[in-house]
């Protein structure tokens, strides 16, 4: 299921994104560089069912990374933009519960769909053993509201969100700075795969409200060059630029240094192409399984105006409301 279509049997399963045209494909891909496609024959409208969310107590969940732990790995950061290693990075950490006995994945889709809308709301629900591409099979129910990657023909759009408070109000100067820092390094990854003078900026620092807070958004566009192929997204585009950092092979190795262990899908891309369509989700405010075990990640962007922890209460502000409801303890207010 992705935004109000479901897509029924999968017929095959790629890794990496050499993909045809022909096909429904499902794409996702790790934080890490991970890829995998998912190729459905059929897509129909969304068919209510009776499918039940039996919720997974807030207690349940552990962390990566303890609030001590994580403010430490703040402070570290800002050390190194001060050394003049990096301007920014995105620290993570990633929480854990087992999943209920007989949970079905679709069963939460609906639960958060109701009560936390989002614009890339959707499902994937491959079982291990599956196909034997994909031994592991997949498991993705997004909540996700940040675009990665739209394509429409030839032309391509990112979304990078930057800058998250609980109101217009309390948003601070260094969620701008962080929003231009991540626009200047998508507008050099798209420029990379495009048509050389075709990267554009039509919208910058967009106030976009969501429920429980608010975000700047800003859209960098550009037009494909002649022989674009998916790969040259996994090359050129992952991971995105909002949950890594500028620049980003700086960002990329502070994270591996600081974080705990490996995000995967979580910080990664997600979403639906067929032909020469295409919208894929940042991997955020997302659930993921893995194994007998369900995944749920959050973070914040560290600039050297960051406050350990501020950045720790944002990882709590934007996890709050999607625990909730994942343990049927969302009320609506």
């Amino acid at each position: 299921m992705w935004q109000g279509h479901e897509y029924r049997e999968p017929v095959r399963v790629s890794r990496g994104w050499d993909i045809d045209e022909t096909l429904f494909w499902f794409l996702a891909a790790t934080f890490e560089g991970e890829c995998v496609a998912v190729g459905f024959a059929e897509r129909t409208p969304v068919a209510r069912d009776s499918s039940r969310w039996t919720g997974i107590p807030l207690e349940c969940w552990t962390t990566s990374l303890e609030a001590r732990a994580y403010q430490a790995a703040v402070a570290r950061t800002r050390e190194y933009i001060a050394a003049g290693d990096v301007y920014q990075a995105n620290i993570c950490r990633v929480m854990s519960a087992p999943l209920p006995d007989g949970a079905e994945l679709r069963g939460l889709w609906r639960a958060l769909d109701v009560r936390h809308g989002a614009p890339f709301s959707g499902y994937i629900d491959v079982p291990a053993g599956a196909f034997r591409e994909m031994p592991e099979g997949l498991g993705i129910v997004s909540s996700s509201p940040e675009l990665f990657l739209q394509r429409r023909g030839n032309t391509l759009l990112t979304a990078p969100i930057k800058g998250t408070a609980p109101t217009e109000a309390e948003l601070l100067p260094k969620d701008r700075a962080e929003n231009l820092m991540i626009v200047d390094l998508m507008r050099n990854d798209l420029a990379s795969i495009s048509e050389a003078g075709t990267v554009s900026v039509p919208k910058l620092f967009a106030l976009e409200p969501h429920p429980g807070l608010v975000h700047l958004v800003s859209y960098v566009q550009s037009r494909v060059h002649e022989g674009f192929r998916w790969t040259d997204v996994s090359e050129h585009l992952l991971p995105p630029g909002s949950v890594s950092g500028a620049p980003k092979s700086s960002a990329v190795r502070i994270i591996e240094e600081l974080e705990s262990r490996p995000r995967g899908h979580y910080c990664g891309a997600f979403g639906m192409a067929h032909g020469k369509d295409a919208d894929l989700a940042v991997g955020i405010r997302s659930f993921f399984r893995v194994g007998d075990h369900l995944e749920f990640g959050t973070g914040a962007g560290i600039t050297w105006g960051s406050d350990p922890l501020g950045e720790w209460n944002e990882t709590e502000l934007k996890a709050s409301r999607l625990l909730a409801v994942a343990a049927q303890e969302w009320d609506g207010q």
